[in-house]
């Protein structure tokens, strides 16, 4: 048995406009690496968390990566103790699944540690005790599954856990721009509408519908019409700083669709080429930065790889 690794978990966007809580894809670029070392005397530590400007605990049973790792090492009885290090590479509260990111590293790099005991899938209940800490106790797997299995896909049940992976066109690229706030998921729940009327239900159901077949089919115009939220969007999208003019000037500069990432403020685009992927990223920077706001850009292929060794 190896007695280190280093490991990259990815960022993932999710919701995809209509999806909420059961959708979601997993990107190339940020993401977080965790450094996993067995140690002879038992116990799980957390020696290092860097990139966090000092806001996460050390103490495993408060961090997400943490709590991940003590419920797969009781599952897999392991007697031996493991010292963990965190490297954020991207930021909290982004809406990238920063949380998730470090969560999967760290059952990921165990499993890889001890001969892949587990599949990728049966990974993910263990995962998710991580994101119970960021979500008042009640977790959801888009971001888990996005960035644990790679590509894009589906959370069809959560009792049980039943995720499937759905195929993408080669050409379909992601736009992201990350503005530098820092939004609370827990807090983006408590706003939403606890009733919707069945008329948008039933306009949301046919927009899902609509996304994977165009997805899965490679039907861009099918998938353009069909990122389209009227549930989440509009009562999240008023806690983004120029969402409207950012989402506007996506579509405008050839983007598929433009909704919110997660619960933001990360903003994501669809376009059919990289070229136009890059075109949308430079218009909504623009408008980004014509309101006074900072930001960061990403632009990515869908990631279909996921977590990864690097060492």
């Amino acid at each position: 048995m190896k007695k280190k690794i280093k490991v990259f978990a990815p960022a993932s966007v999710t919701n995809v406009s209509c999806g909420f809580d059961v959708m979601g894809f997993a990107i190339d670029w940020p993401g977080d690496e965790i450094v996993l070392k067995i140690k002879d005397k038992p116990g799980i530590s957390i020696s290092k968390i860097t990139g966090d400007n000092g806001k996460l605990p050390l103490d495993p049973v408060k961090n997400t990566a943490g709590a991940s790792l003590i419920a797969l090492a009781k599952h897999l009885g392991l007697k031996n103790g493991i010292e963990m290090e965190i490297h954020k590479k991207m930021a909290l509260g982004s809406g990238l699944g920063s949380s998730a990111a470090s969560a999967v590293a760290s059952v990921f790099a165990l499993n890889e540690l001890l001969g892949k005991p587990l599949s990728r899938k049966e990974l993910i209940p263990f995962a998710l005790e991580g994101e119970k800490l960021t979500c008042g106790g009640t977790p959801h797997a888009d971001n888990i599954s996005a960035c644990l299995m790679g590509g894009f896909v589906i959370v069809r049940s959560m009792n049980p856990i039943d995720v499937v992976n759905i195929k993408t066109p080669d050409k379909l690229y992601c736009t992201i721009v990350h503005p530098k706030l820092e939004i609370n998921t827990a807090d983006t729940r408590k706003i939403l509408r606890k009733q919707i009327l069945l008329a948008d239900a039933v306009k949301q159901w046919g927009n899902v519908a609509g996304l994977i077949a165009g997805l899965t089919t490679g039907n861009y115009g099918l998938i353009g019409r069909s990122l389209q939220d009227v549930i989440v969007e509009p009562i999240r999208s008023i806690l983004i700083p120029g969402f409207n003019k950012i989402k506007n000037t996506a579509l405008e500069a050839g983007a598929l669709g433009c909704s919110i990432s997660g619960s933001g403020p990360s903003i994501f685009a669809l376009s059919k080429s990289e070229t136009i992927a890059k075109k949308a990223g430079d218009a909504m920077m623009e408008a980004l930065n014509s309101i006074e706001v900072d930001g960061d850009l990403y632009i990515s292929k869908i990631n279909k790889q996921g977590p990864k060794v690097i060492s």
